[in-house]
C-alpha cells in the first residue's frame, strides 16, 4: 500500500502503480531477451577470458553451427554486448571481443551459475529421496 503523502487521488495513485510494475516488468523482459536461447550466455562467458576469432569461439562451443553463431555474434553486437573488430594484417581477420556494457553481466551470470547448481541439488536430493 502507498502511503498517499502527497495527496494524489486514489485514480492517479492506482495507475502511477501500474506504470512501474509494467516499467519493471519491461525492463525484466529486455533481461531476458538478451540472455535467453542456447547460445548467448556460452559466447558472452566464452568471450569474456579474452577477444577470440569466430572459429575460435566455434571450436569452443563444439555443437554450434556456423550459421546460429554468425546470427547470435550479429544480436550480441547489436545488443552492445560485444564488439567485433577487424584485424588489418594479411589475411585480414575478425576479432570479437566482449563490452563494457558486456563484462557487467559477470555478477548476474555467476549468481545464475550459483542458483543453477543449488537447484541441481535439490533436484537431485528430492529424486533420491522419492526412490527410497
Amino acid at each position: 500500500m502507498m502511503i498517499n503523502t502527497l495527496n494524489f487521488n486514489e485514480d492517479y495513485l492506482g495507475k502511477l502503480e501500474q506504470n512501474i510494475c509494467y516499467n519493471k516488468i519491461l525492463n525484466m523482459a529486455d533481461t531476458i531477451d538478451v540472455l535467453t536461447g542456447k547460445w548467448k550466455i556460452p559466447i558472452i562467458i566464452c568471450l569474456s577470458f579474452k577477444p577470440k576469432r569466430f572459429s575460435e569461439i566455434s571450436r569452443e562451443l563444439k555443437t554450434i553451427t556456423d550459421r546460429t553463431l554468425s546470427k547470435e555474434l550479429k544480436f550480441l553486437e547489436e545488443n552492445l554486448l560485444i564488439t567485433r573488430n577487424i584485424i588489418d594484417e594479411y589475411p585480414l581477420s575478425i576479432e570479437y571481443q566482449i563490452t563494457e556494457h558486456g563484462l557487467s553481466l559477470t555478477k548476474i551470470l555467476m549468481i545464475l551459475r550459483e542458483w543453477g547448481e543449488i537447484h541441481r541439488e535439490r533436484i537431485l536430493e528430492s529424486h533420491r529421496s522419492t526412490k527410497i
